[in-house]
């Protein structure tokens, strides 16, 4: 496959079912046409088919030359139309997270990717004749991320302590680093660390990009220069010893013993558990940020107690001065794993995505860990699309939920009396084998090409009418997050190579589902 053309293709075809209780057993349709429903609030929620399935290869590379992995991590969808042959077009942009890391961080400069689509949809598509390709994206373009000043922004690990200084700006996560940050001989030096994990398309042609080390958010010009940083209230920001540290304890690949102590830090977001969720109104007013899960504060970091996750409300009428406006707590679902030990089973589907529907209501991505191809076990118990609604929820915010070790609930995740958090309903089943297979896919049984990823962490939602969706049926894409898992690999410009240690080839897979919205419902869509 060609470095700078390569082609990701996509398959299409029925939705899989979503169900209250997490189950990965195969689930069939109750009626033609709905693999599930769901009423959130009063709103009726259809989980119509599964449109499609997609992949790109694991050792495909972008323009710069490097991998073109991790760009699940979020996904946003612009210019999309339907053509009178039926062929869907439009344009993708995707956002890597901190590059290869799955033996250490290294110094990949954070990018934004573009990709053009075609889409045409299959209808015949079935367990015992599945659907060839019918969705194809094309890589385009890659923007490199630099700070306010021109310097390249980085994934390598923050430093424990510390931050880099910018006139007009908080202080930032930043990693030291020594010879070309990729254990290489160089001449070292300083960059902001970001761990991108969230993306929302500006009006002005802007990026805002949620990030887990600070964890803050991001705004980037079209052609990458950071222009502002949003820093949490205090009870977001990690501490050690009294003190802010961005350390998520992924120390770089050139010194994977440097120690950290503690591992865990005493306040704030926990490990890697930052601001995977970010979304916005369709009038780009409103912008959402979701916590992967609980604040230390909160019951944080260990299961089952890590439930509570707070969802930031910013007013960014005007963006170059973002006003934070309210706050809100998402109490996130449980599920059984099999293979833990006992009194260890239960857990918290963590989120990694959110997108924002209308009326207060809202898309989340929670998932479980551990299953799915490279893993030890080939089967995911909870990977759901499902909806919440805040409608009815406390707005927490205030000076002492928000004070450096304020807090809203109990170490073991109970929420204080008076709180109430979001309501919660269950919606779309990933896991569904009798829709998978319309597609040779499935979840458990054997480590082939066909077996899901472990990790999905994006949503975009568009029209299947290509306008505006009046008639409430909308595609929703989603991509996994490989971690630039392959045995192929090349970053730093083509100039260092890797083989994962796995002995992977983790292509990067993509899911295309088909569901009907309430009619009052106005996504993001852009």
């Amino acid at each position: 496959m060609a470095p700078f053309t390569h082609t990701l293709v996509l398959l299409l075809s029925c939705l899989g079912l979503a169900v209250a209780v997490p189950a990965a057993s195969d689930l069939h349709p109750r009626a033609e046409g709905v693999v599930n429903q769901t009423t959130c609030n009063g709103k009726q929620y259809t989980y119509q088919k599964l449109a499609g399935y997609g992949l790109i290869a694991s050792n495909a590379r972008d323009s710069f030359g490097d991998t073109l992995g991790g760009y699940g991590s979020s996904i946003a969808i612009d210019r999309w139309r339907k053509l009178k042959n039926g062929t869907y077009v439009g344009r993708l942009y995707a956002i890597p997270d901190r590059g290869w890391n799955t033996q250490g961080t290294v110094n990949y400069q954070n990018r934004i990717h573009a990709f053009a689509i075609s889409f045409t949809p299959s209808t015949s598509a079935t367990a015992t004749s599945p659907s060839p390709p019918n969705l194809y994206l094309t890589y385009e373009s890659s923007t490199l991320l630099s700070d306010s000043t021109g310097n390249p922004t980085t994934g390598l690990e923050a430093d424990p302590s510390g931050g880099l200084t910018i006139p007009t700006f908080p202080l930032l996560p930043a990693a030291t680093y020594t010879g070309n940050g990729f254990g290489q001989p160089g001449s070292g030096g300083k960059r902001i660390s970001i761990d991108a994990e969230g993306l929302v398309l500006a009006k002005d042609g802007s990026y805002w990009v949620s990030d887990e080390y600070g964890p803050y958010i991001y705004r980037f010009s079209k052609t990458g220069k950071l222009l502002n940083a949003i820093q949490p209230p205090p009870a977001f920001l990690p501490h050690r010893n009294g003190s802010i540290s961005f350390s998520a304890a992924s120390p770089p690949v050139y010194d994977p013993d440097r120690p950290l102590i503690p591992e865990d830090p005493e306040s704030g977001r926990s490990n890697n558990q930052g601001l995977e969720g970010l979304t916005a109104s369709p009038d780009r007013k409103t912008l959402y940020a979701l916590l992967q899960s609980a604040l230390i504060n909160d019951g944080g970091p260990d299961n089952p107690n890590r439930r509570q996750s707070r969802l930031l409300e910013y007013d960014i009428s005007n963006p170059s001065k973002p006003q934070y406006k309210r706050e809100y707590v998402v109490t996130l679902p449980l599920w059984t794993d099999p293979t833990a030990k006992e009194g260890k089973q239960t857990k918290v589907a963590a989120q990694s995505e959110l997108h924002y529907l209308g009326d207060g209501q809202f898309f989340i991505l929670s998932r479980d860990s551990g299953g799915g191809r490279g893993q030890d076990s080939s089967t995911s118990i909870y990977r759901h699309i499902d909806v919440f609604d805040i409608s009815s929820a406390t707005d927490i915010k205030s000076a002492a939920n928000d004070a450096t070790e304020g807090s809203i609930a109990s170490s073991k995740g109970v929420l204080e009396p008076g709180i109430k958090a979001a309501e919660y309903c269950s919606f779309l089943d990933f896991n569904v084998n009798s829709e998978l297979a319309r597609f040779g896919l499935h979840n458990g049984g054997e480590q082939d090409a066909g077996l899901l990823n472990e990790k999905w962490e994006s949503i975009a939602v568009v029209p299947v009418d290509g306008k505006k969706g009046k008639d409430g049926k909308w595609f929703v894409f989603s991509i996994s997050d490989n971690d630039f898992i392959t045995q192929d690999g090349y970053l730093n410009g083509g100039a260092y190579r890797y083989k994962d240690e796995s002995g992977f080839d983790l292509d990067n897979q993509a899911l295309v589902f088909q569901v009907t919205l309430p009619k009052s419902a106005d996504p993001l869509f852009g």
